[in-house]
């Protein structure tokens, strides 16, 4: 990509289609041209949420078709909730595209795409970009219970996937983490978005056994390039000490080795 494919920008973009995936997670398409020939797997776009709401809300790519651009969201504060309201036809101001992506060069034969949650969506464009490429890629999805699993069969068409459900009521009883660690050495490099706590625990197996692991943070924002300090976040230096790097600008994606989870 050159420097002006790079570069964000901000686009008044039309809703195309939005639907109710789960409790409060919603599926958003919005008309994009601009952002959609930019956007990068693990990337993420700044919505303006209404005249009330002065901070943009970070919502991550799930999908590039053609210009359009598919989110999904989850509805938690008054800016989500805003934008769960809008219907086909409404505009929205939009910035992207954001953050450094998922880097799938030398990810080998059989990746693995693990999530948990909100954490699943991002994880699809990912896993699509993985097959374009040549490899057979697998998806390990994480959710509170049946009724919150979101986007399985659009996961199932790119490779094999296993599903855990923390209550039982489908797939593996049990957590993600658990169940990526019994298949863990059936892969070639592990890509994994979701709370710090799983991510903490999917970087600690894929060390053990070897394996590259990309990590998509999930933290609050403020500005979404860097300028303030919302979303810091405690890194390794070259010389194993620590400095502070940013969510938006850094990441959201890091080598699993240079995040400092213990902070």
């Amino acid at each position: 990509m050159t420097e002006e494919t790079t570069r964000p920008v901000q686009a008044d973009c039309e809703v195309s289609a939005i639907q109710k995936l789960a409790d409060r997670l919603y599926t958003l398409e919005i008309n994009a041209p601009e952002l959609a020939v930019r956007a990068c797997p693990g990337q993420f776009v700044h919505i303006a949420c209404g005249e009330g709401n002065f901070l943009r809300r970070p919502i991550s790519i799930c999908d590039v078709a053609g210009g359009s651009l598919r989110l999904v969201f989850q509805a938690k504060g008054q800016g989500t909730q805003w934008l769960s309201t809008r219907a086909p036809g409404d505009t929205l101001d939009v910035l992207g595209t954001l953050g450094n992506g998922f880097r799938l060069s030398g990810i080998g034969a059989r990746p693995v795409f693990v999530g948990g949650g909100i954490g699943v969506p991002p994880l699809l464009l990912a896993m699509k970009a993985a097959k374009a490429q040549g490899a057979e890629p697998a998806a390990i999805l994480g959710f509170r219970s049946k009724s919150m699993v979101i986007l399985e069969e659009e996961f199932r068409a790119l490779g094999t996937v296993e599903i855990a459900t923390d209550d039982g009521s489908y797939g593996t009883h049990g957590f993600v983490t658990n169940l990526f660690k019994q298949r863990c050495q059936d892969f070639t490099a592990v890509c994994a978005c979701g709370p710090r706590n799983m991510l903490r625990a999917v970087a600690a197996c894929a060390g053990e056994a070897g394996l590259p692991c990309q990590v998509s943070m999930e933290e609050r924002m403020g500005c979404g390039i860097g300028a303030c300090l919302v979303c810091a976040c405690a890194l390794k230096d070259e010389n194993g000490g620590t400095y502070y790097g940013h969510v938006c600008k850094n990441g959201p994606v890091f080598d699993a080795k240079d995040v400092v989870w213990e902070s």
